[in-house]
């Protein structure tokens, strides 16, 4: 098992109760959400970066194919119509 228990757990639930009172547990629960719902949103936001910026950068580096400006010859088949 690891290193606490149920009665670990319940002695620190005890001790956040005490500590912050009752009334103001939702509110402190609310706004622990709501940190977390930022910090994940940031995180995202930040490996969205970093996959546009490494895509950026292989475009960059990718060789580029020059155009063909010479038209392509096509093989144009006469109409013989007797």
């Amino acid at each position: 098992m690891g290193a606490f228990g149920w009665p670990h757990l319940l002695i620190i639930l005890a001790v956040i109760l005490l500590l912050f009172g009752a009334a103001k547990l939702p509110a402190l629960a609310k706004s622990l959400g709501q940190s977390a719902r930022v910090f994940k949103g940031e995180m995202k936001a930040m490996k969205d970066d970093d996959a546009t910026a490494k895509a950026a950068k292989a475009d960059n580096a990718a060789p580029e194919t020059p155009a063909a400006d010479a038209p392509a010859s096509s093989s144009s088949t006469s109409d013989t119509s007797s």
